[in-house]
C-alpha cells in the first residue's frame, strides 16, 4: 500500500444470528521494524566510536614513539655543531633507551678527550665525524620506518593485548579455561574472547586476513561488536553472526578495505556447547583423551566478505561430560614451519592434546606451545599463534 509493505490477517466472524462478517486487520511492517532498525544504527554508531578511539590511540602512541627519536636526532645535530655537553634523556622504549645511552656515553668520552688530550683533537674529530654520520643515518632510517614500526607493530600489538580477557575473566565456576596469544613480528589480526553472562559462556576465536594496521583495526571492531551483541542478549547464532557480519561489512566498505576474517562462536551452558561460524576445525576432547574433529566449513562464511551470509550460517550441538572439553586455535599453530619448511600440522597438535588431557588446561596449553616452539626452532614466526582451551570440571 503506497509502496510500503503491509501484513494482513483475515478471520471470519459469525454470531449465529445472521451476522456473517470477515474481519481484516492490516499492520504496516514499519510499526515493528522501527526498533530493530534503531538497534542496527546504535551498533554501527558504537563501532564508529571504537574506530575513532583506535585512531586517537594510534596517533598518541605514534607521538610517544617519535618524541625520543626526535630528541636523539636533535642532540646529534647539536653534537655535530660542537656542543659536546649534550645529553639525551632516557626513554621508556628499550631500543631507543639503548641508543640514548650509547649517544650519552659517546658524548661524555668526546668531551673528556677534548678537555684533557688536545693532541688527539684531529684523531677524535675524524671519529666524531664518522659517529655523527652513523647517528644521522640511523635517525633517517628510524624516521622512515617509524610509521610502519609505530603504527603497525607497537600500537596494534598493544591494542591486541589490552582487549584480551584477563585472568579473572577466565575463572568460571565449573570450567577450566586457558588462553594464549603471541603476535608475530608483523602484526596480524588474531582474536579470541571469553564472555560469561546469564549462565552462558561465549567463546570466540577468529583470524583476520593479512597483517598490519587494517587487520588489527578489524580485529578490534570484531571484539567490540561481539561484546555488544553479547551484552544485548542476542543468543540466536544465525542472528548473532548475521548482525555481526553486516556491521563489519559496512565498516570495511567505509574504510575501503578488502579485509575479512574467519570466526567461530561457541556458547556453553549446562554441559552443552553450540558451535557456529566458519574457522579452523574445532577439536572436541573426551575425558579419556579421545579426539573428535569438527569441520566448521559448513557452519558459516568469512565475516565482512559479503553483506548477507545468513544462508550459510549453521550450528552444531556437542554434549560435554565432566572431563570433556574443546580446543580452539588459529592457523599460526598448524601452519607453523621449521627451517626446512615442514609444517607443524593438526595431527601433531591433536597427539599432544590427547597425551596431556589429564592435566589442567594451563598445563595442556603450555605443552602445546612448547611443542610448537620446538618445531619452529630458529625459524622466524610469520603468523600469530593463538590457542584457547575449555575443559568441563
Amino acid at each position: 500500500m503506497d509502496g510500503k509493505r503491509q501484513y494482513l490477517l483475515a478471520q471470519p466472524y459469525s454470531d449465529g444470528k445472521g451476522i456473517d462478517w470477515l474481519v481484516v486487520v492490516v499492520v504496516p511492517e514499519s510499526d515493528f521494524m522501527e526498533q530493530i532498525n534503531q538497534n542496527t544504527q546504535n551498533t554501527m554508531l558504537l563501532s564508529l566510536v571504537a574506530l575513532v578511539v583506535v585512531i586517537v590511540l594510534g596517533m598518541l602512541t605514534a607521538r610517544l614513539i617519535t618524541a625520543p627519536i626526535l630528541r636523539v636526532y636533535q642532540a646529534a645535530n647539536r653534537l655535530a655543531k660542537g656542543d659536546l655537553g649534550e645529553q639525551v634523556t632516557p626513554s621508556a622504549i628499550a631500543e631507543i633507551n639503548e641508543l640514548s645511552n650509547a649517544f650519552n656515553k659517546m658524548s661524555e668520552q668526546l668531551k673528556e678527550s677534548f678537555e684533557t688530550l688536545e693532541d688527539k683533537v684531529r684523531e677524535r674529530t675524524a671519529d666524531l665525524a664518522i659517529a655523527n654520520q652513523e647517528i644521522i643515518t640511523l635517525n633517517e632510517n628510524l624516521r622512515k620506518d617509524n610509521l610502519r614500526l609505530g603504527a603497525e607493530i607497537d600500537v596494534v600489538r598493544q591494542m591486541q593485548t589490552m582487549i584480551l580477557p584477563n585472568a579473572e575473566e577466565l575463572e568460571i565456576e565449573g570450567l577450566d579455561i586457558a588462553a594464549y596469544m603471541d603476535a608475530a613480528a608483523d602484526v596480524g589480526g588474531d582474536y579470541y574472547e571469553v564472555l560469561n553472562s546469564d549462565g552462558i559462556v561465549t567463546l570466540g576465536i577468529g583470524d583476520v586476513t593479512g597483517h598490519g594496521l587494517e587487520s588489527g583495526i578489524l580485529m578490534l571492531m570484531t571484539q567490540t561488536a561481539v561484546r555488544t551483541l553479547k551484552e544485548s542478549g542476542e543468543g540466536n547464532p544465525v542472528r548473532f553472526l548475521d548482525i555481526l557480519n553486516r556491521t563489519l561489512y559496512k565498516n570495511v566498505q567505509r574504510i575501503n578495505s578488502e579485509k575479512c576474517l574467519t570466526l567461530s562462536i561457541l556458547n556453553y551452558a549446562n554441559g552443552q556447547v553450540s558451535i557456529s561460524g566458519q574457522h579452523e576445525e574445532t577439536i572436541v576432547v573426551r575425558k579419556s583423551g579421545a579426539i573428535e574433529r569438527i569441520d566448521t566449513m559448513d557452519l558459516g562464511f568469512p565475516i565482512a566478505l559479503d553483506g548477507d551470509i545468513t544462508a550459510f550460517i549453521n550450528q552444531v550441538i556437542v554434549e560435554l561430560q565432566h572431563g570433556d572439553g574443546v580446543v580452539l586455535y588459529t592457523d599460526g599453530i598448524t601452519e607453523a614451519c621449521d627451517i626446512h619448511k615442514n609444517i607443524y600440522g593438526i595431527e601433531r597438535m591433536c597427539n599432544v592434546i590427547s597425551q596431556h588431557w589429564h592435566l589442567p588446561s594451563e598445563q595442556i596449553k603450555d605443552a602445546i606451545i612448547a611443542d610448537v616452539r620446538r618445531h619452529i626452532g630458529e625459524q622466524k614466526v610469520f603468523d600469530d599463534i593463538t590457542l584457547l582451551i575449555l575443559k568441563r570440571q
